[in-house]
């Protein structure tokens, strides 16, 4: 389906500049809109034009997807070997120091500009639709509601990036090229009445031609988006005026809670999608084989050519091999400490953390990498796809914006804010069930309905266990005030961890495992690394070398042998430079402020 959807959209561009052309030319009639946008071809090209605007080098596939979302206390930028983080040009992005003129964003075909780009297409594409199509075809509703939950998604990530920004929702004037930031609320409600309209025109998954596919808007995802804005505006984020609620009235937090939870579960009594294994999610995506109704709601297409996924979020390949002509991934990993906070028996942690890396030529091998600054996720992979990856800086996954599971945890937060945790714990359970034993997942769930403090701490744990490499932990953080204190609480985590004191004491100082084989192997499962659980012994490791079951060992928290301490402490000290707290958005990029006229200014000390 995604080869074809990219066809179209190569098709697409060139029928989309040509619908700008007719809407924007002096001596355009009625007719001609009305056959432009009565037309479903042309009007779905005014969707492929906003996937264009996606997909270009500097828009998501680049620089959003690269960077936001990074570091958080489960994700963090693995590069350790920068010499100044705060004038890196990607390091500062990922440290909560990034300047105006970054050399890496300070550009005027950047993210902040292909959003922009999108969001005019999108205001064109539904004035016209709005002023012309025949909303009563089942097809051209579900056009129609597609540009607007595009357009809402694409405002939702600027504010999730920028915080106020300025508010377009009506294609550019002469009267309006120059527009002053809004207050976020602004923006928030206006797409979230955006979304509830665009709810009346989308299909479910498979109830039309077009929701066959994750790669396009059904009714599932407008639903879940809303919820998500709807608990994000109910939170915390930084305003000018320090962090406070982006709802200063109760009872209008309370409203956004409502909608979270009736959005979440309308979707889940419908039925539409259907929540597999955890592994069997991250899988198909990869092997580009699953269909709408599964656990994946949507994704950002990219076209076998583009999109640097896998290359960012996945597994470290440090050569060429079998799999793929790149030597990349692992650019972002876990924090060392995430494989430790999750219980040794849940399913999620050895398929989020990898503790290994692919070296070799021709021939992939696993070696154990680095456990600071060499842990990859493992929920993308380049040996789960179906093709080789040629192309030397992009491997064509698709980014899943969003999931089933999502939907079960924003019911279970938003219901236990509203009522009670008795009443959120059957949407906890699910994930519960799917990720532990029967007994564990009983107890957890047990354990969380005793109060609705202690419902909303294993919420803050369950979304970081079921969603640590997907960027979505610092949005969660940033609404629950917690930006700040959890990133402290991780550098002192990852100390600890490195001086293997307090609950890492009882680890062994060395890794032991089977050097060089496995190498036709591309199951994790298969791979054994004795010395990473806790209570596993030096002792043991070395019996086990003795007898052969294990060929080689090595240091894996550090080594002074190695003079890697200094290392170490470097790569913690960039898990942030300044206070999250201060900086939890980007400045806006100086080429922007100097286009501006003077409406534009950076805040946040920026």
């Amino acid at each position: 389906m995604k080869k074809l959807i990219y066809i179209s959209l190569l098709a697409s561009a060139g029928l989309f500049a040509s619908c700008e052309d007719l809407l924007d030319a002096p001596s355009k009639s009625s007719m001609d809109e009305t056959i432009i946008f009565n037309t479903e071809a042309l009007a779905d090209a005014a969707v492929m034009g906003i996937h264009q605007s996606f997909g270009e080098t500097n828009s998501y596939r680049g620089r959003y997807l690269a960077y936001f979302g990074v570091n958080t206390d489960c994700e963090i930028f693995n590069n350790s070997g920068m010499n100044n983080v705060e004038t890196d040009k990607e390091g500062s992005l990922v440290t909560y120091s990034a300047k105006p003129d970054n050399t890496y964003m300070n550009t005027d075909n950047n993210a902040w500009a292909k959003l922009y780009e999108a969001i005019e297409r999108a205001n064109k594409g539904i004035k016209a639709m709005r002023e012309n199509s025949d909303l009563t075809n089942t097809n051209m509703a579900q056009l129609y509601g597609e540009l607007l939950t595009l357009r809402a998604f694409i405002y939702f990530d600027l504010i999730k990036a920028w915080g106020d920004v300025p508010a377009r929702f009506e294609p550019i004037t002469s009267e309006t090229i120059y527009v002053e930031k809004s207050d976020r609320m602004v923006v928030i409600n206006q797409i979230l009445a955006d979304l509830l309209e665009a709810e009346s025109y989308l299909g479910w998954p498979n109830e039309n031609k077009y929701t066959q596919s994750t790669e396009r808007v059904s009714k599932t995802f407008a639903k879940g988006l809303r919820a998500r804005i709807a608990l994000f505006a109910a939170g915390y984020s930084q305003h000018p005026d320090g962090i406070r609620y982006n709802l200063e009235d109760a009872a209008q937090r309370q409203a956004m809670y409502q909608i979270a939870k009736d959005e979440c579960v309308s979707i889940i009594t419908q039925g539409y999608n259907k929540l597999g294994t955890f592994e069997e999610n991250f899988r198909q995506l990869c092997q580009e084989t699953g269909t709408a109704g599964l656990e994946s709601i949507w994704e950002i297409p990219f076209s076998d050519g583009r999109g640097r996924v896998i290359y960012t979020w996945g597994v470290k390949h440090e050569n060429a091999n079998q799999w793929t002509a790149l030597n990349k991934g692992g650019y972002n990993g876990p924090t060392p400490n995430l494989f430790y906070d999750y219980d040794v028996d849940d399913v999620r942690r050895d398929i989020t953390c990898i503790p290994y890396k692919w070296t070799g030529t021709g021939t992939a091998i696993k070696e154990p990498n680095k456990c600071f600054g060499g842990w990859s996720f493992g929920k993308l992979r380049f040996e789960w796809l179906n093709r080789i990856v040629t192309s030397t800086n992009d491997d064509g996954m698709n980014w899943q914006v969003m999931r089933y599971a999502d939907i079960y945890l924003m019911a279970a937060e938003a219901i236990n804010e509203l009522d009670n945790p008795t009443s959120a714990a059957p949407y906890l359970k699910p994930i519960l069930d799917r990720s532990y034993p029967a007994a564990k997942a009983t107890a957890i769930l047990t354990a969380a309905s005793a109060s609705k403090t202690a419902f909303f701490n294993e919420i803050v744990d369950q979304r970081k266990f079921e969603f640590a490499g997907e960027a979505l932990r610092k949005v969660d953080l940033i609404r629950w005030n917690m930006l700040g204190s959890k990133l402290k609480e991780t550098k002192e985590k990852m100390t600890r961890l490195t001086n293997r004191e307090g609950e890492y004491a009882d680890l062994p100082a060395k890794i032991y495992y089977n050097e060089g084989l496995d190498a036709a192997s591309n199951d994790a499962d298969t791979y054994v690394i004795y010395g990473l659980n806790h209570g596993e012994t030096d002792e043991e490791g070395k019996a086990m070398v003795d007898a052969g079951k294990f060929s080689t060992s090595k240091s894996w928290i550090y080594s002074s042998e190695e003079s890697s301490i200094a290392t170490t402490t470097k790569f913690i000290s960039q898990l942030y430079v300044n206070d999250p707290d201060t900086k939890q958005f980007w400045p806006i990029w100086q080429v922007f402020l100097d286009a501006s006229n003077g409406t534009l200014t950076n805040d946040y000390n920026y």
